[in-house]
């Protein structure tokens, strides 16, 4: 064969034409992979130089696979699949883990558990580096089916589901500003929700699906006056008067701290929300993979842990915050 036809595959470049073929359009592939859409476009344009012909039809309602694009996709899978078992082999032969782990984890969670996270392994595992995406339950059950992610850690509700297991549990709360007259008490009957404004995150996100059966099994209307997926948003529009909304105590232990938030607790029923260690089923999880999610259940069973998660208290002196990794196994 000649010379010229020797292609030097770039592996992250495939899994760019991977995802994208699987998201459909350049837009969902940034999205998934944290990158730009022009940096994308130009990793596609360099790839189908190299297999010399069009992977992609570009249309109105995003990219669809071309003739050769749909030839390649499941040997191109069958590579990226044995280049991750080459790199698991080699990496479970040689005594400690390394490589990159991808985590997608919920904003509120970077001080209990990231943040030991981080300073364990940085002890523990120096050869594994973290990518760390944040996003909502939703957008991390979206990561770890197309295998974007290795591991999660989701809010759930209810019974535990297939490949996930709880970490922490905590109640729910309601959620007002600073004064607010309903919030001041400790807790609150799901039934005074009935007419209440709220912004909640819209379906079909734990959250939203969790309170929607529970209106109609009590026949409470709730009156959800805007949507916002972003918790960022949701406290903003709660600290200024416009609404109220659900979240468990740790979500704004901050704004707790400060005076800006007020939380009581929801009773009658109780609305249980759980913190879940969920790895992906897009592929097997490497050695690293395995390591990070071991310490993370580690984590979870520190003291700090249950107390920080259940009162929304940020960690002092002596705490998790400190001493990131006291406690654990070196």
């Amino acid at each position: 064969m000649s010379e010229s036809w020797k292609i030097q595959w770039d592996l992250n470049r495939l899994r760019i034409f991977v995802t994208v073929a699987k998201c459909g359009s350049l837009k969902g592939a940034a999205a998934l992979l944290g990158m730009p859409q022009p940096a994308i476009s130009r990793q596609i344009a360099r790839l189908e130089a190299e297999c010399k012909g069009r992977l992609f039809d570009r249309t109105g309602r995003g990219m669809t696979l071309t003739e050769l694009g749909a030839r390649s996709l499941p040997q191109i899978e069958r590579v990226l699949g044995e280049s991750e078992a080459l790199t698991n082999q080699i990496t479970a032969t040689s005594g400690l883990p390394f490589g990159d782990v991808r985590i997608g984890v919920l904003p509120s969670l970077y001080m209990i558990f990231i943040v030991p996270l981080f300073f364990l392994l940085r002890k523990r595992f120096p050869g594994i580096r973290l990518q760390i995406f944040e996003g909502s339950a939703g957008q991390i059950d979206q990561w770890l089916l197309t295998g974007h992610i290795d591991i999660g850690l989701p809010y759930r509700y209810g019974a535990a589901v297939s490949g996930s297991e709880c970490l922490i549990s905590a109640d729910s709360c309601l959620v007002g500003p600073a004064g607010d007259r309903l919030t001041r008490l400790s807790s609150v009957e799901f039934a005074q929700l009935d007419g209440l404004p709220l912004v909640l995150p819209s379906a079909p996100s734990g959250v939203r699906t969790t309170l929607d059966k529970l209106a109609r099994k009590e026949n409470v209307s709730l009156d959800i006056i805007v949507e916002a997926d972003s918790t960022q948003l949701q406290k903003a529009i709660v600290a200024k008067g416009g609404a109220y909304t659900v979240l468990p105590r740790l979500a704004i232990s901050a704004e707790l701290e400060s005076g800006q938030l007020q939380a009581a607790r929801i009773v009658n029923p109780v609305i249980e929300r759980k913190i879940v260690l969920a790895t992906t089923s897009a592929h097997p999880p490497s050695y690293a993979a395995r390591s990070v999610a071991m310490a993370i259940r580690e984590i979870g069973e520190l003291p700090e842990t249950a107390v920080f998660w259940s009162s929304g208290v940020r960690p002092q002196p002596n705490t998790v915050g400190s001493d990131p990794v006291r406690g654990l196994t070196p």
